[in-house]
């Protein structure tokens, strides 16, 4: 064995006396430094989500339609008939982004595939939820810069759409920006496979590219707050190579699709460590793993290195021995390394060896989630500022003087101006399945060879969710699931990736616990499990944490792909609907802060059960051909919504409103649960009939038609000059020409 390690050299590496304690007590002696790397990286947050899986229990993670619930395998799976699951996971790459954007970004974009095709799964698609600081500041334009090329050139180089997302500019995240990515899959139920090692006597193969220095602790990286030291951790951010990952994916696909293997795992998060650890609990079994016959590409690496490197596009497959041959000569066909490293052994040990001796002896269930990994419920305190904000008297706000103007300023606001400048540097119609890409609700892929469509969307508002963390999280999932139904879906399934700040901090924990009873509250009244995901904590700078931000991703099918509907007017002379009504909520809002300059205020309210019908009312309404587009009403309210109808067509519109509250509140405020929607004017006594039946209020509002945008006496501009200030203003910012 190796020489064993002190209390001092385990604090180095992230684990407290008390870990460090049932270590020792675990392997009945002092841990060797191999076996404490091992043990820093699998108990890390990021790894053993010991901080928050108390919490994530409490999700509803059942339904008739799972094919794999959350935390079973490596992305979750639902049936959506004919044969076929939707495999899909959304996870974070915050840390690595902040210190080297572009590889940062890219490989989150490369780790959440290999997660979808691991599972037998075809990546479909891909999106991204993204937060960064104010754009007039420099440093933030170099992260959102490199962020964006690093999701583009890794997908584009793979061959995967780019189909949506979302992006927020707010100060809470100048120096810790979130960069989640979410990627969807299509696979055949007959070859769904798990990530498992079993049977003694298999064989375990190392297969993809070779083992380098890089990511070695980034599992730990991302389980630690962000410093001023933190630009020395560049080695723990990964390198990528898509063009190698596309020959992993074939290579994976066609072992899986002939049934040559056992198990396989993506070696994400502490590398072979967290593979073979993961699939030996999962099968009952243990793992010899001689160390040495890893293929590395740089000299004299040890075994601490190897066992804790996390080398991107590599995989750990387990097979039986006749199937070794088959297995090496696709690989080989594809170019890539397979090669034996291990065998799967009876008990539950996990053993890595080099030079003929044993460097570290772990029982594999100690490691891992559901394990021996330790749970913690941390402290919770209600933060005081919360009241504050939440008796803020929004009446003392005057409203704006001029509505034109306030419109044009938002629609320019970063957080609502068109995101073109980004996703027109993604492939997004690759593969040419794109049914709907960015701009729209949500993002919309047909599914070959089926009348079917996907629908995706991811959401969340960190500024709400910093309000009032339990109702920001329930809107979070209704816009998502509403953005899903305004465009024909029925949503299925929710993936989450939450981001907090420090869980040791009482005031973060009760965010973070607040959230996901919000979260799980929705989740229940929507019928939409979770089906897995990722919790980012530690996320903070030296001068503050981020927002609470539990980011939603939404999955809907769409029965036919004659339902699929996208926010633009049509033509002039249809009509113009409002599902829901428009209270005078303002708290929180896009307008508030962008033209008050504050983020105070009580959220808009939320009932689950109208949501709910709002949602199948709008389906109801599409699935009978009447709808002829529709956009859901969230950041910026009602105005911004009508504009972003309007622009991709140029066409405008006349409406006139009930007047009973003020006017900012009637244009700009955002009270949930609302749609517009267009219809012939034929279609009348046919909605008339539908929205009868879920006694909700759905008004005639306006018409289509003309150069300009028209509400009541408030708003009378220019489609046009509109959509100028709505395209041109991230563009602007990123050719720092700064307009104040």
């Amino acid at each position: 064995m190796e020489p064993t390690v002190d209390l001092k050299t385990a604090k180095d590496h992230g684990l407290s006396e008390e870990e460090y304690q049932q270590i020792t007590e675990i392997l009945g002696r002092t841990p060797t430094f191999t076996e404490i790397g091992i043990y820093s990286v699998m108990w890390s947050e990021h790894c053993s989500y010991k901080n928050s899986i108390a919490q994530l229990k409490t999700l509803p993670r059942e339904g008739p339609a799972l094919l794999a619930k959350a935390g079973d395998e490596n992305a979750g799976a639902i049936d959506i008939g004919d044969g076929l699951a939707v495999v899909f996971k959304i996870e974070s790459h915050n840390h690595p982004s902040a210190v080297e954007p572009y590889q940062g970004a890219a490989t989150g974009v490369g780790g959440i595939l290999r997660d979808i095709f691991t599972m037998g799964a075809r990546p479909v698609a891909v999106l991204n939820s993204l937060r960064f600081g104010s754009l007039e500041n420099p440093r933030v334009r170099y992260l959102f810069d490199g962020v964006i090329r690093g999701i583009g050139d890794y997908g584009n180089c793979f061959g995967v759409p780019d189909i949506g997302g979302e992006i927020y500019f707010e100060d809470a995240y100048t120096g810790n920006p979130l960069v989640n990515a979410m990627a969807v899959g299509i696979a055949k139920h007959s070859e769904l496979v798990s990530a498992v090692s079993k049977g003694t006597g298999n064989v375990a193969l190392i297969v993809g590219s070779s083992t380098g220095r890089d990511g070695i602790h980034g599992a730990t990286f991302a389980s630690e707050e962000l410093s001023e030291k933190s630009e020395a951790r560049r080695p723990s951010v990964q390198i990528g190579d898509p063009f190698t990952e596309k020959l992993l994916l074939e290579a994976s696909l066609e072992i899986i699709r002939k049934k040559l293997l056992v198990g396989i795992q993506d070696m994400g998060a502490a590398g072979i460590t967290c593979s073979s650890s993961e699939m030996s609990a999962k099968g009952k079994s243990g793992m010899r793993i001689d160390i040495d016959k890893v293929p590395v590409r740089e000299e004299a690496m040890t075994p601490y290195e190897i066992m804790l490197s996390e080398s991107q596009e590599r995989m750990l497959v387990v097979c039986a021995p006749e199937n070794i041959a088959e297995v090496k000569k696709i690989f080989e066909k594809w170019g890539l390394h397979a090669v034996e490293i291990g065998s799967v052994i009876d008990g539950g040990q996990l053993i890595v060896n080099s030079n003929g001796g044993k460097v570290a002896d772990i029982p594999a269930d100690s490691l891992v989630l559901g394990g021996g990994a330790p749970v913690y419920i941390r402290q919770q305190k209600r933060p005081d500022y919360l009241d504050k904000h939440q008796k803020f008297n929004l009446m003392s706000v005057p409203a704006a003087g001029d509505m034109n103007e306030a419109l044009e300023k938002l629609l320019a606001s970063p957080n609502i101006a068109s995101k073109k400048w980004v996703y027109q540097q993604y492939d997004t119609s690759v593969r040419t399945s794109t049914a709907v890409g960015p701009g729209s609700s949500a993002g919309i892929i047909r599914i070959r060879k089926t009348d079917k469509a996907l629908a995706v969307s991811t959401d969340c508002n960190g500024r709400y969710c910093y309000l009032d963390p339990r109702q920001g999280a329930k809107i979070a999932v209704a816009e998502s699931a509403l953005n899903v139904a305004v465009s024909g879906g029925r949503p299925v399934g929710v993936t989450n990736c939450l981001n907090f700040g420090n869980p040791h901090d009482p005031e973060i924990y009760y965010q973070f616990a607040e959230s996901v009873a919000g979260m799980g509250e929705a989740c229940a009244a929507f019928e939409t499990p979770v089906t897995g995901g990722n919790v980012s904590f530690y996320n903070e700078d030296p001068e503050r944490a981020v927002y609470p931000t539990p980011v939603i991703g939404m999955v809907g099918v769409i029965e036919n792909t004659s339902h699929i509907t996208t926010i633009s007017f049509k033509e002039a002379g249809h009509h113009i609907y409002l599902i829901g009504q428009t209270k005078d909520e303002l708290g929180g809002s896009e307008y508030l802060k962008t033209i008050h300059n504050k983020v105070t205020g009580k959220l808009p309210l939320i009932n689950l059960e109208n949501h709910k019908k709002t949602i199948d009312l709008i389906l109801e309404l599409i699935r009978s051909k009447i709808v002829l587009s529709a956009q859901d009403i969230s950041d910026g309210g009602l105005a911004v919504a009508l504009a972003e109808c309007c622009f991709p067509n140029g066409i405008g519109a006349q409406l006139t409103l009930d007047v009973g509250i003020r006017p900012d509140s009637l244009l700009f405020g955002e009270t949930q649960s609302r749609v517009i929607f267009t219809a012939a004017p034929a279609g009348a006594i046919t909605i008339e009939n539908i929205a009868a039946k879920y006694d909700l209020p759905v008004q005639k509002i306006g018409t289509t038609g003309g150069p300009d945008l028209k509400i009541n006496e408030l708003i009378d501009m220019p489609v046009a000059k509109l959509r100028r200030g709505y395209e041109g203003a991230i563009p602007a910012y990123m050719e720092s020409v700064i307009k104040t």
